[in-house]
């Protein structure tokens, strides 16, 4: 069973031989900016292969410092992998609706492989938790993206923090986003503020509450 950590000070928390760094994304953080090109036009993060460590399907424990994969049927399972990605999140595709948290892996390229675990390299991982509560669900407050149903207020000129939409949050909502569309002219008439999604359609349309 291999480990993983928390990202932290630069430094790795000890607790077994095969430990990666993770960074799971705070929910206010967004992840709008969609797939960033490199020099070659194409996209620097690609979708990790099958065996890779968290790929797409398998499960991990959530702990406040280590993460461990382990069996989608293991009474210690609490996040499912949605989509797994080689390569930094900036440079890659946005993580899928509905993902609850961002699980970051620092390259890791042991000496000796006596163990099993292997070399595996830089990337990411989109969660959902296995039971509630969902935070990258519509209109929940929570999440590495904004998307159709969330709600989100005002920080300051240009910027936008979501919020639930139901007010439980520290501050009520101001708009909510109804549509998502490439184009700002295809936004609904009643659109008051246009928020960044990201992706194939990357213009959110937010009605005012």
């Amino acid at each position: 069973m291999r480990g993983v950590g928390w990202h932290g000070g630069g430094a790795a928390l000890g607790c077994a031989a095969a430990m990666l760094l993770l960074l799971a994304l705070p929910a206010c953080q967004r992840d709008g900016s969609g797939a960033a090109a490199n020099k070659n036009g194409g996209q620097s993060a690609s979708p990790s292969p099958a065996g890779t460590f968290l790929a797409r399907g398998t499960c991990s424990t959530r702990g406040r410092t280590v993460f461990y994969e382990v069996s989608c049927r293991s009474e210690k399972a609490a996040a499912q992998v949605l989509a797994r990605y080689d390569g930094p999140q900036s440079q890659g595709p946005p993580c899928p609706d509905r993902t609850d948290f961002v699980l970051h892996i620092s390259e890791s390229r042991p000496g000796s492989d006596e163990n099993g675990d292997g070399s595996v390299p830089q990337g990411y991982a989109c969660m959902r938790n296995l039971e509630p509560p969902h935070p990258g669900d519509p209109g929940e407050g929570g999440g590495p993206r904004t998307i159709v149903g969330d709600c989100v207020r005002t920080l300051r000129k240009g910027q936008v923090k979501e919020t639930a939409c139901d007010a439980t949050g520290s501050r009520a909502p101001q708009f909510k986003v109804t549509a998502a569309v490439r184009t700002r002219a295809a936004c609904p008439a009643d659109t008051a503020l246009y928020v960044q999604l990201g992706g194939g359609t990357p213009i959110g349309c937010a009605r005012r509450l």
